[in-house]
C-alpha cells in the first residue's frame, strides 16, 4: 500500500504543476493579447488543460486516500 501512497502523492505533484503551468499560460495570455477575440480563443485552449490538471490532481488524491484506508 506504500507504492500506492506515494504513486498517488506523485500523481497528485504532477497536477498541481500542470495547474501552475495553466496559471502562467494565462498570464502569458494577458500579456500578449492583441484584443479580446485573440485572448478568449487563448483561454479556451489554456482551460481544457486547466481540467485535465485538475483531474490528474484529483486522481492521484483518491489514490493516497485508498492507500491509506487500505494501509
Amino acid at each position: 500500500m506504500q507504492g500506492l501512497i506515494v504513486g498517488g502523492a506523485l500523481l497528485s505533484l504532477g497536477g498541481v504543476a500542470g495547474l501552475l503551468w495553466c496559471i502562467r499560460l494565462v498570464v502569458k495570455a494577458r500579456r500578449e493579447a492583441t484584443g479580446d477575440d485573440d485572448l478568449r480563443a487563448r483561454l479556451k485552449r489554456v482551460v481544457t488543460l486547466n481540467l485535465a490538471a485538475l483531474a490528474v490532481s484529483a486522481l492521484g488524491l483518491m489514490l493516497v486516500v485508498a492507500g491509506i484506508l487500505l494501509d
